[in-house]
């Protein structure tokens, strides 16, 4: 790079490297298997709490929080400590599985904040440094226990990246796994939403396991995430969890809650599974228990232990950084109650979210649970092709308004919810978190004849299709105005939120103000329709041009 004050290897001219050489340098040497850099060109030199600074010294309210790992933010004061004070003392850094105080420190605490069911009876394996690792052992534990092989998982699903268990998330197609309908209300694979479709989907799994010809062995046991994150931020329903807790523990399935992301009070709940009451047989553990360093492990019932010495081990299964971080991190979440601070917080920025999806049509839903929140971009002008339309069908006299089987919409994902269905019209029907399916959906209704007989007068349609564009273009503009977020879901169309639970009403102010901006100046520039989505806000909203603007407030 070239310039006055710059070197030739990019560093100015106080020695300080510039953000321009190092993303270049960053983009010859590493692939293009890159996802964050790719999408967020920024160089993070500093950081505290919320906030990142850049290289080129600008600053930015963080709502990434390292892919959910800082559930405290970027360099907590008591993390920051815990990490001193062992390297102060002298006392090794990495110790396989060997005792020290701190290691036994860490599993007091963990012990302290697990549900009461498994606490009493729990033994903690720790693995390698990733929870695609503690993913592997929880597997490795149930086949272990039951002798068998196969495992039961859900579409939607994320669960790793190791080839171990490569077949288990929602996008491999393996043999190995058996995926199940995961429960949701704006593209319910039943296309009815609510109670009814979790019901479906509960009965779904049923039905597998009890039909002898379904093509599905006795599994080893059956995985699932209480959120699904990378999945889409689908909460699954409390009373559909209870009910799969009931399935597997009738036909001795071992339950894997897998909490990498859920858990240390992201939901609302110190681990997700709490809001259910369910207990689990197993649940994985990693991203916040390490403080912000690499920590995996597995909490599983003392019955399924039936590992031999040497059965599973790893390198790096000893931290003792990312032990006293992580002993820090949960006792300051327990001890301050952030948990329910980020249930109280996650509501009030859903419902604000919720108000701006009234007036934004590309805002096709918004859901979550605590401070874990999606928005799922769609492209409101999309059509739909009469021959992707299904109708209805006759409804006999009973069933008025359950439809049965399932619709497509142009993306290949199931419809959702049966426009003049009861289970998605009536207020609350959708699941935790969830908004259900908006309002254009409910558009074509079915009539009574006079013969009682429900005649569908309109075809039945399903949501929008997903607009990843458009979900890519508001990450895009927010960064422009100095606000991190992460895209997921099925097809990368929704817009994710996984803030530090120590965030402040002036910083959840703050993040709702860039959002909401980006969100509008994606929308006005998709639809040509200026200031057709003005919510009245005090001073002007940001242009999609021009540098990105210091914003003061929650920084």
């Amino acid at each position: 790079m070239s310039g006055e004050g710059v070197s030739a290897v990019g560093t100015s001219a106080t020695g300080r490297p510039t953000q321009e050489g190092i993303l270049r340098r960053q983009s010859a040497r590493e692939p293009a298997a890159r996802t964050y850099a790719r999408a967020l060109p920024i160089v993070p030199v500093r950081a505290r709490g919320l906030t990142i600074e850049g290289a080129d010294g600008r600053r930015y309210l963080d709502c990434l929080s390292g892919a959910g790992t800082l559930a405290l933010g970027h360099n907590h004061p008591v993390v920051l400590e815990a990490i001193r004070t062992v390297l102060d003392s002298g006392a090794p850094l990495n110790v396989p599985d060997l005792a020290t105080p701190v290691r036994d420190a860490f599993i007091t605490e963990l012990f302290r904040t697990l549900p009461s069911g498994l606490a009493a009876h729990a033994r903690v394996q720790f693995c390698g440094p990733a929870g695609t690792d503690a993913v592997e052992a929880a597997l490795g534990l149930v086949r272990a226990a039951t002798g068998r092989t196969g495992v039961l998982a859900f579409t939607g699903a994320h669960h790793g990246m190791t080839s171990g268990f490569f077949d288990a998330p929602g996008g491999a197609f393996g043999i190995r796994a058996t995926r199940l309908p995961f429960p949701q209300d704006y593209r319910c694979p039943f296309g009815v939403g609510g109670d009814r479709g979790a019901d479906l989907a509960a009965r779904w799994t049923e039905s597998v396991l009890n039909d002898p010809r379904s093509g599905v062995r006795p599994p080893a046991g059956m995985i699932l995430e209480p959120v699904q994150g990378e999945g889409g931020v689908l909460p699954a329903p409390d009373a559909w969890m209870r009910r799969i807790r009931q399935i597997t523990a009738e036909r001795s399935i071992p339950l894997i809650a897998d909490e990498a992301q859920t858990g240390v009070g992201r939901t609302g709940a110190f681990w997700a599974v709490e809001h259910s009451g369910i207990t689990p047989d197993v649940m994985v553990l990693s991203k916040a228990i390490g403080g912000s360093l690499p920590l995996a492990a597995i909490v599983y019932r003392d019955s399924l232990g039936v590992w031999e010495a040497g059965a599973q081990v790893s390198t790096f299964r000893g931290n003792q950084l990312a032990m006293a971080a992580g002993a820090a991190t949960l006792a300051y979440v327990r001890s301050h109650r952030l948990a329910d601070r980020a249930a109280t917080l996650g509501a009030h920025m859903l419902s604000q979210l919720r108000k701006l999806a009234r007036d934004v049509p590309c805002i096709g839903d918004v859901r979550g649970r605590g401070l874990m929140i999606g928005i799922e971009m769609v492209d409101p002008e999309a059509l739909y092709d009469s021959g992707e339309h299904q109708r209805a069908g006759r409804q006999g006299r009973a069933g008025a308004h359950d439809l049965e089987g399932s619709r497509t919409n142009p993306t290949g994902e199931a419809a959702a919810a049966a426009p003049g269905s009861s289970e998605v019209l009536r207020a609350g029907s959708a699941g935790p978190g969830q908004v259900g399916v908006s309002a254009d959906v409910a558009s074509s209704r079915l009539h009574s004849s006079a013969q009682g007989e429900d005649i569908p007068t309109a075809d039945v349609r399903g949501p929008h299709p997903a607009a990843p564009g458009l979900a890519a273009a508001v990450q895009r503009e927010c960064l422009r105005r100095g606000l991190i977020v992460e895209l997921g879901g099925r097809h990368v169309g929704v817009v994710r939120l996984l803030p530090p639970l120590t965030i402040s009403d002036e910083q959840a102010a703050a993040v709702l103000d860039r959002l909401a901006d980006a969100v509008e100046a994606v929308a006005r520039a998709h639809t040509g329709r200026t200031g057709q989505v003005d919510h009245g806000r005090s001073g002007p909203s940001q242009q999609p041009t021009g540098p990105p603007p210091r914003h003061g407030s929650g920084t």
